[in-house]
């Protein structure tokens, strides 16, 4: 699940046939009632278009082909409103063993997938690269795909705001403020913006590939929609491996305060590993001094914020890089460094790592909004479901007794959102609960989709098997050379599941791997190292 930015703070270490089941009317037997019938006819324009495949980059590999389809806006009114769906591939590297096509995505909401094949092209085994065409896709509202935008400034993109009396007022005018925003450059268009129809636009993909099912790659957001998916298309599902999971039962504010809840054991776990270290990092030798260092250094940023390379960081800055704590030997070198600071000492200067490059080509691109992952993300996160409070006097209950029950971070997750002041997406939520085939992944520590997510999507999908990785570090499994990666590869190269859950333990060489792909990543201190 995608972690947007918390200005200043950047990262630290630390997604047959053809057309009935495409309409609202018939898309599931956990849909809501029709709006109204659409003629199949209707849809044929979509399922039936021919890309025009093309080099994606003059400087990428010659494989990397990309198209743009047309979807439309409204799956209840096909005759209305288009959007754009751009599409990439890269072709299996063995016709003969061929199998079909692997869609990939890397999570989000808002997150952009056009070059999922690039990247997974480098993670994935032979085994698989010979099986499946690699497809990638920027969802609707995304990158290339028709891009939303609300006009958002840099403090409107801030939307990790810790709960105080004296600036909830303000925390309320800004929610306000990026939902009124949002509406008014794409009102129309933002109550589509949801994962029911994402899924269907997959499913137009499908189609115009000639196959009659896919199988699917999905990280993080990925997890939920291809969970969506399975809920809405069964019979179209073959092999399905979701990565670092969602529940489905919590989408979506539950998934951020979920952030809150899985940050405490790890804090305590981190505590507990720091202390055996003291001579290395010097925070304390037993969990509890550990944990009062932090603390202190907390209570002193409050009193007088501490520099660190420039940058001023106050207590609820340092909260706010909660999801360091999943990264143990990551969150003792940025503390140690932290105490160091607030002693007066020089920082060490800052990692340089750069962002992974967009291959994304002069003549297929067009330009994209600032704003537009955040727009997207809100835009999925406030229309996906209707349980969003409309009174702000809940979010500021529930950030109060969320700051009792998880001091990191239990503010931060339950302090008003934007989703307060939107409107209605087209439909509501998808209730998921199948029993198609799948295998989930689930690191035992990771920050942004925390085991107990995990569990909760294995629960709602009664016939999938479940991975999980005991000790494993990060958000992000598959193609990391995790111990999960091999039961992952077995499934998608023969199609059999484990006859029961798993449990894999990391090495420690393994729990520090982080998977090379484009992910949304967490939050952490500026001015302090980070490890690749």
């Amino acid at each position: 699940m995608r972690s947007t930015r918390i200005a200043p703070l950047v990262a630290i270490s630390a997604v047959a046939t053809l057309v009935p089941a495409l309409t609202p009317a018939v898309a599931s037997a956990a849909a809501p009632a029709p709006r109204r019938a659409v003629s199949i006819d209707l849809l044929k324009q979509y399922t039936q278009q021919t890309p025009r495949w093309k080099r994606c980059e003059a400087e990428a590999p010659a494989n990397h082909q990309c198209a743009t389809l047309k979807v439309p806006l409204d799956y209840a009114r096909p005759g209305g409103r288009k959007l754009d769906v751009a599409v990439s591939r890269i072709k299996a590297t063995s016709p003969q063993k061929r199998r079909g096509v692997l869609l990939l995505n890397p999570g989000g909401p808002g997150g952009p997938g056009l070059d999922m094949p690039l990247y997974m092209s480098s993670e994935l085994p032979a085994a698989v690269k010979e099986r499946y065409d690699l497809i990638g896709f920027d969802p609707r509202g995304v990158g290339q795909s028709s891009p939303v935008s609300c006009g958002l400034n840099e403090d409107e993109l801030n939307w990790q705001r810790p709960y105080k009396a004296a600036t909830f007022d303000k925390d309320v005018r800004w929610a306000r403020t990026v939902a009124e925003k949002c509406r008014a450059k794409g009102g129309d268009v933002l109550p589509h913006l949801t994962t029911r129809n994402t899924a269907r636009d997959t499913d137009v993909i499908r189609a115009v590939l000639g196959e009659k099912k896919i199988s699917y790659v999905g990280y993080s957001y990925g997890t939920y929609l291809g969970a969506v998916y399975t809920q809405m298309f069964p019979k179209r599902s073959d092999r399905f491996v979701l990565d670092s999971a969602v529940d489905p039962q919590r989408i979506w504010r539950g998934m951020i305060q979920v952030w809150a809840e899985g940050a405490e054991p790890a804090f305590q776990r981190w505590s507990a590993w720091t202390a055996e270290r003291h001579a290395t990092y010097g925070l304390g030798d037993t969990p509890a001094e550990v944990g009062k260092t932090y603390w202190d250094l907390v209570a002193r940023a409050d009193r007088e914020p501490i520099d660190v390379q420039g940058t001023l960081l106050t207590g609820d800055d340092i909260r706010g890089g909660r999801a360091m704590f999943f990264d143990v030997k990551g969150a003792a070198e940025a503390i140690a460094e932290l105490k160091k600071a607030a002693e007066g000492a020089p920082a060490p200067a800052p990692s340089r790592r750069s962002a992974a490059p967009r291959h994304v080509p002069p003549s297929f691109a067009r330009a994209v909004p600032s704003d537009n992952s955040d727009a997207a993300f809100w835009a999925v996160a406030c229309a996906d479901t209707r349980s969003w409070p409309r009174d702000p006097e809940q979010y500021r209950r529930d950030a109060i007794r969320d700051k009792v029950r998880y001091p990191l971070y239990g503010d931060f997750a339950s302090n008003i959102k934007p989703c307060a002041f939107w409107k209605n997406g087209s439909e509501p939520a998808t209730k998921v609960n199948n029993s198609v085939g799948a295998l989930i992944l689930q690191n035992e520590w990771d920050s942004q989709t925390p085991l107990v997510s995990g569990v909760g999507l294995r629960r709602t999908m009664k016939g999938s098997r479940m991975v999980t990785v005991l000790g494993g570090e990060g958000h992000g499994i598959y193609g990391s050379k995790s111990c999960a990666d091999k039961t992952a590869t077995a499934y998608l190269t023969t199609g059999r599941l484990p006859a029961a859950d798993v449990t894999c333990r990391a090495t420690p060489a393994q729990a520090q791997n982080r998977l090379d792909l484009p992910l949304p990543t967490p939050p952490g201190l500026p001015g302090l190292r980070h490890r690749s």
